[in-house]
């Protein structure tokens, strides 16, 4: 019998085993990022009009671009797999990242290695080819691993709503608050669901509608493999992680 709330208490911090699959997937977002047009780092694509030119062509090789997608391409079909370790800019990375391993870490522990990482590219590939059919005209590409992540984060609303995570909220000055994590995954989910209905695509490199097709998805498939019984309540206060919702 495995002890999920010894798992939970641990998990941050670092248990023997680790969550090897949540590094992982940083460290691979954060090395493609690196060496990339986008991260201005790499001197082999030039500057100016050059490097303009090598950003626009890698977002549209890896990215998804609604139109090619639902049009049924066989290239296009692998884009939202891709797009989701590509990233527009450090803020970007740097947000997806941040929460990722806040989150990521305990989910896989409770999910398993395997489990997790297939959780993450199939709750990502839902979220991103619900925004494509939404936007079945649009050329505009999309990238970014925000709604794998807005999975992990639903899963993690039904597996640990009792943990309590560091916050930093701009109209309360940044100050950095504990709260449960279901009233900050519930405030974060609040806010994304506003921006997808009243504001449509929410502007350039901002897929509203996808972190929350991807919330649900991943709350629902939380819901669905392990039930009530299965859920882990951990105590207020036992663990630990810092995430800027």
């Amino acid at each position: 019998m495995v002890d999920w709330r010894a798992l939970a208490l641990n998990t941050v911090r670092g248990a023997a085993t680790g969550p090897v699959m949540t590094y992982g997937v940083i460290t691979a977002c954060c090395a493609i990022f690196l060496v990339s047009p986008v991260s201005g780092l790499a001197p082999g694509y030039g500057t100016g009009d050059a490097l303009l030119a090598a950003r626009s062509g890698y977002f549209e090789r890896w990215g998804v671009i609604p139109a090619e997608l639902m049009s049924g391409a066989p290239g296009a079909l692998v884009t939202p797999f891709s797009a989701l370790f590509v990233h527009g800019n450090w803020l970007h990375l740097l947000g997806n990242m941040l929460f990722l391993y806040v989150f990521g870490a305990m989910a896989e522990e409770r999910m398993g290695r395997i489990g997790f990482v297939l959780f993450y590219a199939a709750t990502g590939y839902i979220a991103l080819l619900a925004f494509a059919a939404a936007n079945a005209g649009s050329e505009q590409t999309l990238v970014g691993a925000s709604g794998a992540i807005s999975g992990v984060l639903g899963a993690f609303l039904f597996l640990f709503p009792r943990s309590r995570v560091t916050s930093l909220f701009p109209f309360l000055f940044f100050l950095p608050l504990r709260f449960p994590a279901w009233a900050v995954l519930i405030f974060w989910f609040v806010l994304q669901w506003l921006a997808a209905t009243g504001a449509g695509t929410g502007g350039p490199g901002v897929a509203y509608l996808a972190h929350v097709v991807g919330f649900g998805a991943g709350f629902l498939h939380a819901w669905g493999r392990y039930g009530r019984t299965a859920r882990v309540k951990t105590q207020p206060g036992a663990t630990e992680g810092e995430s800027q919702p």
